[in-house]
Order: C-alpha cells, then structure tokens, then sequence
C-alpha cells in the first residue's frame, strides 16, 4: 500500500468523496453531494493506495493554527475494515502532519470509534455531544515526528 496525498479535484478526490459518502454519510440517510465541499480546498487530504491505485482509506486533516489541526472524515472501505488498514491511515498522517510543524491533533470521533482512536492513544477531551445526528466525543493527541522516519511517511505492505 502506498500513502499519499490526495490534491483537491483530481480522480483521487473523486474517490475519496465516493468512500466518504458510502461509508460515512449514506448510512446516516445524508449525501456528501448535498454539501459545499469548496472550502476543503484549503485542507489536506490523505489517502491509502492499493498497487491497483485504488483508494482503501483517507482522512482530512483541516489546519487549525501553525501547531494544531483537526483530522475529520476518516473513512476505511468496509471490506478492509478492523485489518489495520485505519491504523496504518492514522500513523501516516500523523507522521506527515508531524512533518509539516503540526504538533496537536483534534478529532470529532464517533462513540462507536472511540476504542479505535484510544489505542492510538487519543484521549478524550470533552463531553458527549452530537453531530449531523450522530454521538460524538472530541479527542486529542499531542504528536512530534517519529526519530525512525525523518523523510515521511511510509510506503506499507499488508
């Protein structure tokens, strides 16, 4: 698998609004489609690759300040769900964001998810509230590049 970002408009965009849409929207009765997507232009983009050049997974990561961001619409193609395929996504951005100066990460995470992101050592920050109709908990991590990779994020095999 490969890792990398996915540029606002290109056929990788278009598969990762596909892959959002399916897995984080349809099941919720909404559209990606119904929404304006234009302001993620000023947001990075991430995605997992197979060697087909198909998309398995992505996730935004939506600056903050020079030091803090937001990781939001994470997604794993249900298929390739519970393989390792989220926590490779995960590690991956955070290495690049690392990278990039961020040092603080902040997620708007699903009480479904919630045993997912703690074992990336997420910790919970505030309450339960609810988002698009849908249980939520905001979590953070402090985060610095990793000693063993100082060129970016790895090339992955499953």
């Amino acid at each position: 698998m490969t890792f990398r970002e996915i540029e606002f408009g290109s056929d990788d965009f278009r598969q990762e609004c596909e892959l959002r849409n399916e897995v984080l929207r349809v099941p919720s009765g909404l559209s990606l489609y119904d929404e304006n997507i234009e302001e993620e232009k000023q947001q990075i983009h991430f995605g997992l690759f197979n060697a087909c050049n198909d998309l398995l997974a992505c996730a935004i990561a939506a600056p903050l300040s020079t030091t803090e961001v937001k990781i939001r619409q994470v997604a794993v193609r249900p298929e390739f769900q519970g393989k390792g395929i989220g926590r490779l996504l995960i590690r991956d951005t955070e290495q690049d964001l690392a990278l990039r100066g961020f040092a603080h990460l902040v997620l708007h995470v699903r009480m479904t998810a919630v045993g997912f992101y703690t074992k990336l050592d997420y910790g919970s920050v505030d309450d339960e509230f609810v988002e698009l109709g849908i249980p939520h908990i905001r979590m953070g991590k402090n985060i610095q590049p990793s000693k063993d990779c100082s060129v970016g994020p790895s090339v992955c095999e499953i």
